[in-house]
């Protein structure tokens, strides 16, 4: 009787068959299913990367291209000045009080709309009667586009006739009593406000759907321990919901920088520069000017902005929500 040499492995037990004794037949059989998966797989994501190519590479690699040239968008570049148009960008006073605009609302956003937000959703949710209405109110302004807000607030606050010169005559506010978005010291204000009042109810809800996915156990034991309503939200709301809170104030960083759509109908730009932002300043210079070139370079400018906070946020600010987030997928594995 031949006796088993692997470890393990009693005598009658039947030898498994080494990678030399298996039939070619059944190995090309079992690799058949893998070839089929990755087939599959790359049918799937082949889509998604002709569209990604075609409407994200490609546009940015045109735009670094054409931002090397003086050209006004009819027929090829021709005249190419390599860097001077990035050279232009920041020695144009428009161009730098963009950037000075953008780093306001950035600063009012964290500062302002945020916490306001932040506060409306502890408030909206304790057991308050009605509270699902208040959270549609609040949400409401969210679901309107950029343009139809645009149009609603240059209704509101027009100085002749709007609703907000009806109210600040009966309060006696004189800021309000004119145009508010025609005066260069107080357009911006107005901006943020009406970007404001689009926006909190979108930062209120992730605030709120944060708030919901913390254990109620842990209020409760914080409680029990003797803690006030302030040192719960503080010692252990606040720190829960600081994954959210991130990701909250990444989404409105980048919209800052983006903003254009309601800047253009609201202001476009003006009075005397007063309330533009980069995206404006491009599209101004590249559809109205045709400094194609230029704003090509502007917009070059704005991508290398987004991607350098985007890459470093999430490398020193975002990293431990990934790296829980990775481990926690991990584990499911």
């Amino acid at each position: 009787m031949k006796l088993s040499t692997v470890p393990g492995q009693r005598p009658g037990d039947q030898e498994a068959p080494s990678a030399a004794q298996v039939p070619a037949a059944t190995r090309r059989r079992g690799r058949r299913p893998r070839r089929q998966q990755l087939i599959t797989i790359a049918l799937f994501l082949t889509p998604a990367l002709v569209l990604f190519l075609l409407l994200v590479i490609a546009p940015i690699l045109l735009a670094g291209y054409t931002s090397m040239y003086k050209w006004n968008g009819f027929n090829l570049p021709e005249n190419f000045v390599g860097l001077d148009n990035f050279t232009r960008a920041f020695q144009d006073p428009t161009f730098l009080g963009d950037l000075w605009h953008t780093l306001v609302l950035i600063t009012l956003s964290l500062v302002i709309q945020l916490p306001v937000s932040l506060a409306l959703a502890m408030l909206l949710n304790q057991k308050l009667k009605g509270r699902g209405i208040y959270r549609v109110i609040f949400f409401a302004p969210y679901v309107l586009s950029e343009v139809t807000t645009a149009v609603l607030f240059t209704l509101v606050l027009s100085p002749n006739r709007g609703l907000g010169q009806q109210i600040a005559g009966w309060l006696g506010i004189e800021a309000l009593d004119g145009a508010v978005f025609a005066d260069p010291d107080t357009v911006l204000y107005a901006l943020f406000f009406v970007i404001s009042w689009k926006y909190f109810g979108f930062h209120m809800i992730l605030y709120l759907a944060g708030r919901q996915g913390i254990p109620q156990e842990l209020t409760e034991a914080a409680t029990t321990d003797g803690a006030g309503p302030w040192q719960v939200f503080r010692h252990v709301t606040l720190p829960l919901l600081g994954p959210t809170i991130r990701i909250s104030v990444f989404l409105s960083v980048i919209g800052s920088i983006q903003l254009f759509d309601m800047v253009w109908v609201l202001t476009g730009g003006g009075p005397i520069h007063a309330s533009e932002t980069m995206a404006v300043t491009m599209f101004d210079r590249g559809f109205r000017r045709f400094e194609v070139g230029y704003a090509s370079a502007i917009s070059i400018i704005m991508f290398l902005i987004s991607l350098v906070f985007a890459l470093f946020y999430q490398r020193y600010v975002l990293r431990r929500d990934t790296e829980g987030a990775l481990t926690t997928l991990g584990d499911q594995r």
